[in-house]
């Protein structure tokens, strides 16, 4: 049972690297600072590195927010359930959600399946996660907002193709610095998972830190999630959400990575699609006639409000099911069904695919690209 929860939440690992590619990386892809291919593989490059740089957030999850002696290894298996789900849909429709969140929803909700609302650390909830998160794009935004202004400022007398060629070259960095940020706080997540699965099992103390092989193998698979390229999610951040020009693109990225660095030192389970989300709709009003679509950036909103509670409720769902079977049948039950769900998912997603090929078409007001006009038949 150790041996499938552990797998499983690398499972999760990867779908949280392809899910939240786009944070780092869907600006300097849209503006062209990066090629999408070598985009990716920079990103995962850095979040394998930035894995290693911080612990924090991965004590937290670990015992920061559910009761680790009421905690089982069905109950850790069952959210891990929830959160993969949940990430599967949210990038089908190409919708930028919280990945963390749907992780912690989904623990969360099958704890309280399996021991009651006492057994949930609600002060910890609520302070380390709900308040973070509607903080963090706010706070975002409002960086972003700032420090594009000055930049246009800064840059008025500067020729048009001089400055976007300088600043696309400064998006390399901005970009990877996002990259290190976001391995520093989201590869820790699966890790305090699985910690808090060896603490069920008894397989380590209540107060242990992760195990090295535990953070080699979560920076191992949240950068292989994060080279396949989560293609779909990218496309809304990158031309969804604002017609962005470089000089936004590396605000944007600039003010992500300040912002996730600073929660991974104060060991804040930080959303950085809230915060990536943040600091793009911020560089789209500080720009002076910028296009920004508020009503991608409203659907995206209503996810991020469903995200903890629908990914509660199906890990509730998995808990009950895998209770009722029993045992660790139970559990192969609950893997069955999330197997066929992600098959049929990705079947579903090949019908409006997004590559690298496709990423960067113009926005038609879905995730799904204009089809290629074929060209008439001649005689």
């Amino acid at each position: 049972m150790l041996v499938l929860v552990v797998v499983t939440a690398l499972a999760f690992d990867f779908t949280n690297g392809f899910h939240d590619t786009g944070n780092a990386m869907a600006t300097s892809i849209a503006t062209g600072a990066l090629s999408p291919r070598i985009a990716v593989a920079l990103s995962g490059l850095l979040n394998l590195v930035g894995a290693f740089l911080s612990l924090s957030v991965a004590a937290t999850i670990a015992s920061g927010l559910v009761d680790t002696g009421l905690v089982t290894l069905t109950v850790v298996f069952a959210g891990l359930a929830g959160g993969i789900i949940w990430n599967l849909l949210t990038w089908f429709l190409g919708i930028p959600s919280s990945s963390s969140h749907a992780l912690i929803g989904g623990v969360v909700g099958s704890t309280i399946a399996a021991a009651g609302g006492h057994a949930v650390k609600w002060h910890g909830l609520f302070q380390k996660v709900i308040i973070p998160a509607g903080l963090s794009p706010v706070i975002a935004g409002l960086i972003a907002v700032t420090g594009t202004w000055l930049i246009y400022r800064i840059s008025r007398n500067v020729p048009d193709g001089a400055r976007s060629h300088g600043f696309r070259i400064g998006q390399i960095g901005s970009a990877s610095m996002v990259s290190l940020a976001h391995g520093t706080n989201d590869a820790q997540k699966t890790m305090g998972v699985i910690t808090l699965a060896l603490i069920a099992n008894g397989t380590v103390h209540a107060d242990a830190k992760a195990p090295f092989w535990v953070i080699l193998s979560c920076a191992l698979a949240i950068s292989l999630g994060t080279y396949t390229g989560g293609w779909r999610v990218i496309r809304t951040l990158g031309k969804g959400l604002v017609e962005i020009e470089a000089p936004q693109g590396m605000a944007a990225e600039s003010s992500s990575a300040a912002v996730i660095l600073l929660s991974s030192h104060f060991g804040y389970s930080l959303s950085t699609t809230h915060v990536a989300t943040g600091s793009i709709l911020g560089s789209g009003v500080g720009k002076k006639g910028a296009t920004v679509r508020w009503g991608v950036a409203g659907r995206m909103a209503v996810a991020w409000l469903l995200t903890l509670p629908a990914a509660g409720l199906v890990g509730a769902g998995a808990y009950a099911l895998a209770h009722v079977v029993g045992g660790t049948g139970g559990a192969l039950v609950d893997l069955a069904l999330l197997v066929a769900l992600a098959v049929l998912i990705y079947l579903k997603s090949r019908e409006t695919a997004v590559s690298h090929t496709n990423v960067n078409a113009e926005w038609t007001g879905t995730v799904a690209p204009p089809a290629p006009v074929k060209e008439a038949a001649t005689v």
